[in-house]
Protein backbone atom coordinates (compact mmCIF):
# COMPACT_ATOMS: atom_id res chain seq x y z
CA UNK A 1 0.00 0.00 0.00
CA UNK A 2 1.69 3.17 -1.22
CA UNK A 3 0.18 5.37 1.49
CA UNK A 4 1.28 2.99 4.27
CA UNK A 5 3.73 5.51 5.82
CA UNK A 6 0.96 8.11 6.00
CA UNK A 7 -1.48 5.66 7.56
CA UNK A 8 1.13 4.44 10.04
CA UNK A 9 1.97 8.00 10.99
CA UNK A 10 -1.69 8.88 11.54
CA UNK A 11 -2.24 5.73 13.61
CA UNK A 12 0.66 6.79 15.82
CA UNK A 13 -0.76 10.30 16.15
CA UNK A 14 -4.19 8.81 16.93
CA UNK A 15 -2.83 6.75 19.80
CA UNK A 16 -0.92 9.77 21.09
CA UNK A 17 -3.92 12.13 21.12
CA UNK A 18 -6.17 9.48 22.70
CA UNK A 19 -3.60 9.03 25.45
CA UNK A 20 -3.40 12.82 25.85
CA UNK A 21 -7.20 12.96 26.13
CA UNK A 22 -7.03 10.47 29.00
CA UNK A 23 -4.19 12.22 30.80
CA UNK A 24 -5.36 15.82 30.43
CA UNK A 25 -8.32 17.48 32.08
CA UNK A 26 -9.43 19.59 35.01
CA UNK A 27 -7.87 16.89 37.22
CA UNK A 28 -4.78 15.59 35.39
CA UNK A 29 -4.04 11.88 35.65
CA UNK A 30 -0.46 10.68 35.71
CA UNK A 31 0.67 7.98 33.31
CA UNK A 32 1.22 5.58 36.20
CA UNK A 33 -2.31 6.22 37.48
CA UNK A 34 -3.71 5.47 34.01
CA UNK A 35 -1.71 2.24 33.71
CA UNK A 36 -2.81 1.14 37.19
CA UNK A 37 -6.45 1.90 36.37
CA UNK A 38 -6.22 -0.03 33.10
CA UNK A 39 -4.80 -3.04 34.93
CA UNK A 40 -7.31 -2.79 37.77
CA UNK A 41 -4.80 -1.88 40.48
CA UNK A 42 -5.46 1.88 40.61
CA UNK A 43 -7.49 3.87 43.07
CA UNK A 44 -11.30 3.79 42.72
CA UNK A 45 -11.40 7.52 41.99
CA UNK A 46 -8.88 7.26 39.16
CA UNK A 47 -10.74 4.25 37.74
CA UNK A 48 -14.01 6.19 37.66
CA UNK A 49 -12.38 9.15 35.91
CA UNK A 50 -10.74 6.84 33.35
CA UNK A 51 -13.50 4.32 32.61
CA UNK A 52 -16.62 6.42 33.16
CA UNK A 53 -15.58 9.84 31.90
CA UNK A 54 -12.41 10.31 29.87
CA UNK A 55 -11.98 7.10 27.90
CA UNK A 56 -15.60 6.93 26.64
CA UNK A 57 -15.53 10.62 25.79
CA UNK A 58 -12.23 10.36 23.91
CA UNK A 59 -13.37 7.28 21.99
CA UNK A 60 -16.71 8.92 21.15
CA UNK A 61 -14.93 11.96 19.72
CA UNK A 62 -12.51 9.79 17.75
CA UNK A 63 -15.19 7.49 16.33
CA UNK A 64 -17.41 10.41 15.28
CA UNK A 65 -14.49 12.26 13.70
CA UNK A 66 -13.35 9.11 11.90
CA UNK A 67 -16.69 8.32 10.27
CA UNK A 68 -17.23 11.97 9.31
CA UNK A 69 -13.77 12.14 7.74
CA UNK A 70 -14.37 8.86 5.90
CA UNK A 71 -17.80 9.98 4.69
CA UNK A 72 -16.48 13.33 3.54
CA UNK A 73 -13.68 11.71 1.55
CA UNK A 74 -16.14 9.31 -0.09
CA UNK A 75 -18.60 12.04 -1.03
CA UNK A 76 -15.88 14.29 -2.37
CA UNK A 77 -14.67 11.46 -4.58
CA UNK A 78 -18.20 10.57 -5.67
CA UNK A 79 -19.30 14.14 -6.41
CA UNK A 80 -15.86 15.32 -7.55
CA UNK A 81 -16.31 18.32 -5.29
CA UNK A 82 -13.88 19.23 -2.46
CA UNK A 83 -16.68 21.01 -0.59
CA UNK A 84 -18.81 17.89 -0.19
CA UNK A 85 -19.37 16.39 3.26
CA UNK A 86 -22.08 14.30 4.99
CA UNK A 87 -24.32 17.30 5.62
CA UNK A 88 -24.50 18.16 1.93
CA UNK A 89 -27.02 15.40 1.21
CA UNK A 90 -29.26 16.37 4.13
CA UNK A 91 -28.73 13.14 6.06
CA UNK A 92 -27.20 14.81 9.12
CA UNK A 93 -29.92 17.46 9.17
CA UNK A 94 -32.68 14.86 8.94
CA UNK A 95 -31.09 12.78 11.71
CA UNK A 96 -30.92 15.89 13.90
CA UNK A 97 -34.54 16.72 13.07
CA UNK A 98 -35.77 13.33 14.26
CA UNK A 99 -33.71 13.65 17.45
CA UNK A 100 -35.04 17.16 18.05
CA UNK A 101 -38.56 15.83 17.55
CA UNK A 102 -38.14 13.43 20.49
CA UNK A 103 -36.83 16.26 22.66
CA UNK A 104 -39.72 18.53 21.73
CA UNK A 105 -42.41 16.01 22.62
CA UNK A 106 -40.54 14.58 25.62
CA UNK A 107 -40.15 11.09 24.18
CA UNK A 108 -36.44 11.14 25.05
CA UNK A 109 -37.39 10.95 28.75
CA UNK A 110 -38.89 7.49 28.24
CA UNK A 111 -35.52 5.82 27.66
CA UNK A 112 -31.91 6.77 27.00
CA UNK A 113 -32.15 4.86 23.71
CA UNK A 114 -35.02 6.89 22.28
CA UNK A 115 -32.91 9.84 21.15
CA UNK A 116 -30.11 7.89 19.39
CA UNK A 117 -32.73 5.59 17.86
CA UNK A 118 -34.56 8.61 16.51
CA UNK A 119 -31.34 10.04 15.06
CA UNK A 120 -30.52 6.80 13.28
CA UNK A 121 -34.12 6.46 12.07
CA UNK A 122 -33.91 9.97 10.62
CA UNK A 123 -30.64 9.19 8.87
CA UNK A 124 -32.03 5.94 7.46
CA UNK A 125 -35.19 7.71 6.25
CA UNK A 126 -33.15 10.33 4.41
CA UNK A 127 -30.73 7.70 3.14
CA UNK A 128 -33.50 5.48 1.76
CA UNK A 129 -35.00 8.47 -0.02
CA UNK A 130 -31.65 9.49 -1.47
CA UNK A 131 -30.86 5.90 -2.43
CA UNK A 132 -34.08 5.72 -4.44
CA UNK A 133 -33.19 9.00 -6.11
CA UNK A 134 -29.61 7.92 -6.79
CA UNK A 135 -30.81 4.73 -8.44
CA UNK A 136 -33.04 6.67 -10.85
CA UNK A 137 -30.91 9.64 -11.86
CA UNK A 138 -27.59 9.90 -13.66
CA UNK A 139 -26.49 13.33 -12.46
CA UNK A 140 -24.63 14.04 -9.23
CA UNK A 141 -25.61 17.70 -9.58
CA UNK A 142 -29.25 16.73 -9.27
CA UNK A 143 -28.41 14.59 -6.25
CA UNK A 144 -26.63 17.53 -4.59
CA UNK A 145 -29.56 19.86 -5.26
CA UNK A 146 -31.99 17.36 -3.74
CA UNK A 147 -29.71 16.98 -0.72
CA UNK A 148 -29.49 20.75 -0.25
CA UNK A 149 -33.27 20.99 -0.43
CA UNK A 150 -33.68 18.16 2.09
CA UNK A 151 -31.17 19.80 4.44
CA UNK A 152 -32.88 23.20 4.18
CA UNK A 153 -36.30 21.70 4.82
CA UNK A 154 -35.08 19.75 7.86
CA UNK A 155 -33.34 22.86 9.18
CA UNK A 156 -36.52 24.88 8.80
CA UNK A 157 -38.52 22.28 10.72
CA UNK A 158 -35.92 22.21 13.51
CA UNK A 159 -36.12 26.00 13.77
CA UNK A 160 -39.91 25.75 13.92
CA UNK A 161 -39.71 23.21 16.76
CA UNK A 162 -37.38 25.50 18.70
CA UNK A 163 -39.67 28.44 18.05
CA UNK A 164 -42.61 26.46 19.46
CA UNK A 165 -40.67 24.89 22.35
CA UNK A 166 -43.13 24.36 25.25
CA UNK A 167 -40.61 25.41 27.93
CA UNK A 168 -37.05 26.72 28.33
CA UNK A 169 -35.78 23.27 29.33
CA UNK A 170 -36.89 21.65 26.07
CA UNK A 171 -35.43 24.56 24.11
CA UNK A 172 -32.11 24.20 25.95
CA UNK A 173 -31.98 20.46 25.23
CA UNK A 174 -32.67 21.01 21.53
CA UNK A 175 -30.06 23.77 21.22
CA UNK A 176 -27.45 21.67 23.04
CA UNK A 177 -28.14 18.71 20.77
CA UNK A 178 -27.82 20.84 17.64
CA UNK A 179 -24.49 22.24 18.87
CA UNK A 180 -22.94 18.79 19.21
CA UNK A 181 -21.06 17.34 22.18
CA UNK A 182 -19.47 14.12 23.45
CA UNK A 183 -19.70 15.10 27.10
CA UNK A 184 -21.25 12.45 29.35
CA UNK A 185 -21.10 9.79 26.65
CA UNK A 186 -20.69 6.18 27.72
CA UNK A 187 -19.44 2.96 26.18
CA UNK A 188 -23.10 1.96 25.78
CA UNK A 189 -23.76 5.03 23.59
CA UNK A 190 -20.85 4.10 21.34
CA UNK A 191 -21.76 0.40 21.25
CA UNK A 192 -25.34 1.20 20.27
CA UNK A 193 -24.23 3.17 17.19
CA UNK A 194 -21.35 0.87 16.20
CA UNK A 195 -23.35 -1.64 14.08
CA UNK A 196 -24.62 1.22 11.90
CA UNK A 197 -21.18 2.81 11.72
CA UNK A 198 -19.50 -0.50 10.91
CA UNK A 199 -21.88 -1.36 8.07
CA UNK A 200 -21.71 2.17 6.65
CA UNK A 201 -17.91 2.30 6.81
CA UNK A 202 -17.63 -1.16 5.24
CA UNK A 203 -19.85 -0.11 2.31
CA UNK A 204 -17.69 2.95 1.72
CA UNK A 205 -14.37 1.12 1.98
CA UNK A 206 -15.52 -1.69 -0.30
CA UNK A 207 -16.50 0.92 -2.89
CA UNK A 208 -13.16 2.71 -2.63
CA UNK A 209 -11.66 1.50 -5.89
CA UNK A 210 -14.84 2.33 -7.76
CA UNK A 211 -14.44 6.00 -6.79
CA UNK A 212 -11.47 6.25 -9.13
CA UNK A 213 -13.84 5.82 -12.07
CA UNK A 214 -15.60 9.06 -11.19
CA UNK A 215 -12.37 11.04 -11.67
CA UNK A 216 -12.82 10.40 -15.39
CA UNK A 217 -16.24 12.04 -15.39
CA UNK A 218 -19.60 10.31 -15.46
CA UNK A 219 -19.75 9.78 -19.22
CA UNK A 220 -16.22 8.39 -19.44
CA UNK A 221 -16.76 6.19 -16.38
CA UNK A 222 -19.95 4.81 -17.88
CA UNK A 223 -18.12 4.22 -21.14
CA UNK A 224 -15.57 1.90 -19.48
CA UNK A 225 -18.34 -0.20 -17.96
CA UNK A 226 -18.65 1.26 -14.46
CA UNK A 227 -22.09 0.79 -12.92
CA UNK A 228 -22.51 4.38 -11.79
CA UNK A 229 -25.93 3.89 -10.21
CA UNK A 230 -24.71 0.97 -8.09
CA UNK A 231 -21.57 2.79 -6.97
CA UNK A 232 -23.56 5.91 -6.14
CA UNK A 233 -26.10 3.86 -4.21
CA UNK A 234 -23.44 2.16 -2.05
CA UNK A 235 -21.67 5.43 -1.25
CA UNK A 236 -24.91 7.23 -0.41
CA UNK A 237 -26.11 4.38 1.82
CA UNK A 238 -22.74 4.09 3.52
CA UNK A 239 -22.43 7.80 4.24
CA UNK A 240 -26.03 7.89 5.44
CA UNK A 241 -25.43 5.14 7.99
CA UNK A 242 -22.21 6.79 9.14
CA UNK A 243 -23.84 10.19 9.47
CA UNK A 244 -26.77 8.75 11.41
CA UNK A 245 -24.49 6.91 13.81
CA UNK A 246 -22.36 10.03 14.30
CA UNK A 247 -25.41 12.18 15.08
CA UNK A 248 -26.68 9.49 17.46
CA UNK A 249 -23.45 9.75 19.46
CA UNK A 250 -22.56 13.44 19.33
CA UNK A 251 -25.36 15.44 17.77
CA UNK A 252 -24.56 17.82 14.92
CA UNK A 253 -20.85 18.25 14.18
CA UNK A 254 -19.85 19.80 10.88
CA UNK A 255 -16.84 20.62 8.72
CA UNK A 256 -14.68 17.64 9.80
CA UNK A 257 -15.75 15.85 6.62
CA UNK A 258 -14.43 18.76 4.55
CA UNK A 259 -11.22 19.57 6.39
CA UNK A 260 -9.76 16.09 6.92
CA UNK A 261 -9.90 14.91 3.25
CA UNK A 262 -8.60 18.28 2.08
CA UNK A 263 -5.52 17.98 4.29
CA UNK A 264 -4.92 14.37 3.25
CA UNK A 265 -5.50 14.62 -0.50
CA UNK A 266 -2.18 16.25 -1.54
CA UNK A 267 -0.27 13.45 0.22
CA UNK A 268 -2.00 10.66 -1.77
CA UNK A 269 -1.71 12.25 -5.23
CA UNK A 270 -5.40 13.23 -5.11
CA UNK A 271 -6.43 9.57 -5.51
CA UNK A 272 -9.99 9.18 -4.08
CA UNK A 273 -9.60 5.58 -2.91
CA UNK A 274 -6.29 6.32 -1.17
CA UNK A 275 -7.88 9.26 0.66
CA UNK A 276 -10.47 7.23 2.58
CA UNK A 277 -8.50 5.61 5.43
CA UNK A 278 -6.15 8.55 6.11
CA UNK A 279 -9.13 10.92 6.16
CA UNK A 280 -10.86 8.73 8.73
CA UNK A 281 -7.78 8.66 10.95
CA UNK A 282 -7.20 12.40 10.65
CA UNK A 283 -10.88 13.16 11.27
CA UNK A 284 -10.68 11.25 14.53
CA UNK A 285 -7.52 13.12 15.55
CA UNK A 286 -9.10 16.50 14.76
CA UNK A 287 -12.17 15.90 16.93
CA UNK A 288 -10.19 14.49 19.85
CA UNK A 289 -7.90 17.54 19.76
CA UNK A 290 -10.95 19.81 19.63
CA UNK A 291 -12.45 18.04 22.64
CA UNK A 292 -9.17 18.32 24.58
CA UNK A 293 -9.20 22.05 23.85
CA UNK A 294 -12.77 22.26 25.16
CA UNK A 295 -11.91 20.47 28.40
CA UNK A 296 -8.85 22.61 29.05
CA UNK A 297 -10.52 25.94 28.26
CA UNK A 298 -11.40 27.69 31.55
CA UNK A 299 -14.98 28.75 30.81
CA UNK A 300 -17.95 28.78 33.18
CA UNK A 301 -20.02 26.86 30.60
CA UNK A 302 -18.31 24.14 28.59
CA UNK A 303 -17.99 24.90 24.90
CA UNK A 304 -19.78 22.59 22.48
CA UNK A 305 -17.83 20.35 20.14
CA UNK A 306 -19.87 21.35 17.10
CA UNK A 307 -19.21 25.03 17.82
CA UNK A 308 -15.44 24.57 18.11
CA UNK A 309 -15.39 22.39 14.97
CA UNK A 310 -17.28 25.12 13.09
CA UNK A 311 -14.98 27.88 14.36
CA UNK A 312 -12.00 25.98 12.93
CA UNK A 313 -13.69 24.41 9.93
CA UNK A 314 -15.61 27.39 8.56
CA UNK A 315 -12.50 29.46 7.71
CA UNK A 316 -10.95 26.39 6.08
CA UNK A 317 -14.20 25.89 4.14
CA UNK A 318 -14.03 29.50 2.88
CA UNK A 319 -10.40 29.04 1.91
CA UNK A 320 -11.14 25.83 -0.01
CA UNK A 321 -14.06 27.54 -1.77
CA UNK A 322 -11.86 30.48 -2.74
CA UNK A 323 -9.20 28.11 -4.07
CA UNK A 324 -11.88 26.35 -6.11
CA UNK A 325 -13.01 29.65 -7.63
CA UNK A 326 -9.39 30.43 -8.53
CA UNK A 327 -9.06 27.12 -10.35
CA UNK A 328 -7.57 25.07 -7.54
CA UNK A 329 -10.14 22.24 -7.60
CA UNK A 330 -8.34 18.99 -8.28
CA UNK A 331 -11.56 17.30 -9.33
CA UNK A 332 -12.22 19.54 -12.31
Amino acid sequence: MRNAPLVLGLVTVSVTVLLAAILLGSTPLGLSAVINSLTGSGSPGDAVVLWEIRLPRALAAYVVGAVLGLSGAALQGLLRNPLAEPGILGVSATASLFATFTLYFGFSALSSLVLPLAAIAGALTATMFLALVAARINSVVTLILIGVGLSSFSGALMTLLMNLAPNPFSLSDMVNWMMGTVANRSFEDIAFAMPFLFVGAAMILLSGRDLSAFTLGEEAASGIGADLAKIRLKIVLGTGLCAGGAVAIAGTVGFVGIVAPHLVRPHVDHEPSATLVPSALLGGVILVLADIFIRLTPTTTELKLGVVAALVGAPVFVWIASQRMMGGNSYD
